[in-house]
């Protein structure tokens, strides 16, 4: 990826998510600067800060880092000052909760930092970029749809499965971009997916394990649609918190109580109080392990975790 960003063409530079509210994001961002003057860098939240660090290898020369939709992370502090000291401009928007001394920390090395909760990523980014260009607002009211969990737009369901699959983001960002939320490859992908998704979420609830204490905890295998598998878990199952895990450690969590940013914040990672992810340090072994049981000792860390928070957390 450093080389990729190294010989890029374009000026603006656009470190994201990897999800529907990312690709929101990217095609304003193509929609102000112009389609081939942006290089888009979609970023899992596990490899966010590994990913900010290769684009600080290389000069900036006064260029646009545009960061979206990612939050504050364990060690990114770090990579954003040697960001800002290669010679990046770094304009972050973000809708994540943040701790005051995380903000204060990062917009030393930022030109301008907006944390807002109140939209999804997608939205800060209409609101601050195209504010007046009503195919931009109108991306932003249907991503936010999905990524805010109102769902009252029923095409934002449809391209939020869409988005959730990492080699449906470039096409999906490029029919946004244009304005476009249906068509015949939304159509066919959409009807695959669901397919797809029905036999992956059976799959992964065979192999899930349930933890019960203070709160009723299910561990599954990811399979490609985390937040759906967490849903359909929670209504069969009554659970609390869902954690849905990769075979390399990273997960995605969804629970009840406003406690998933607290829980993540203690594994690498963060989010919002019902919906974050974060990372267990998989060794050899504990990738062994759930492989074949579906349980590691991370998950007794995790437990431990959640039952020492305070009684009713206040989400921060």
């Amino acid at each position: 990826m450093e080389e990729r960003v190294r010989e890029r063409g374009a000026g603006i530079v656009h470190l994201t998510h990897n999800d529907l509210d990312a690709a929101g994001a990217d095609a304003i961002h193509r929609r102000v600067y112009g389609h081939d003057e942006v290089f888009t860098v979609f970023s899992s939240v596990g490899r966010f800060t590994k990913n900010l660090n290769s684009i600080a290898n290389v000069p900036g020369k006064g260029d646009i880092l545009s960061i979206s939709d990612l939050g504050y992370q364990n060690g990114v502090d770090e990579a954003a000052r040697r960001a800002k000291a290669s010679g990046w401009r770094i304009i972050w928007r973000d809708h994540h909760r943040w701790k005051p001394d995380q903000i204060r920390q990062i917009e030393q090395y930022t030109e301008e930092l907006t944390v807002d909760t109140s939209t999804c990523g997608c939205g800060l980014v209409a609101r601050a970029l195209a504010p007046d260009d009503p195919v931009a607002v109108e991306i932003a009211r249907v991503v936010c749809d999905y990524d805010l969990w109102t769902h009252q737009d029923p095409r934002s369901a449809i391209l939020g499965q869409i988005g959730s699959i990492n080699k449906n983001l470039r096409p999906l960002r490029n029919r946004l971009e244009q304005g476009i939320f249906t068509d015949s490859w939304i159509e066919e992908t959409y009807a695959e997916i669901d397919r797809e998704r029905t036999r992956a979420i059976k799959t992964s609830i065979r192999r899930m394990k349930i933890r019960k204490g203070r709160y009723t905890i299910a561990f599954a295998p990811l399979i490609n649609y985390p937040s759906e598998t967490a849903a359909a878990i929670r209504e069969d199952y009554k659970t609390d918190i869902e954690v849905i895990v990769s075979e390399n450690g990273r997960f995605s969590l969804r629970s009840t109580p406003p406690i998933s940013h607290l829980i993540a914040g203690e594994f690498s990672g963060g989010g919002h109080p019902n919906a974050s992810g974060g990372t267990f340090p998989f060794t050899f072994w504990d990738k062994i392990s759930f492989r074949l049981l579906g349980k590691t000792s991370h998950f007794d860390r995790f437990v431990e975790v959640a039952e020492a928070l305070p009684e009713q957390p206040t989400a921060r």
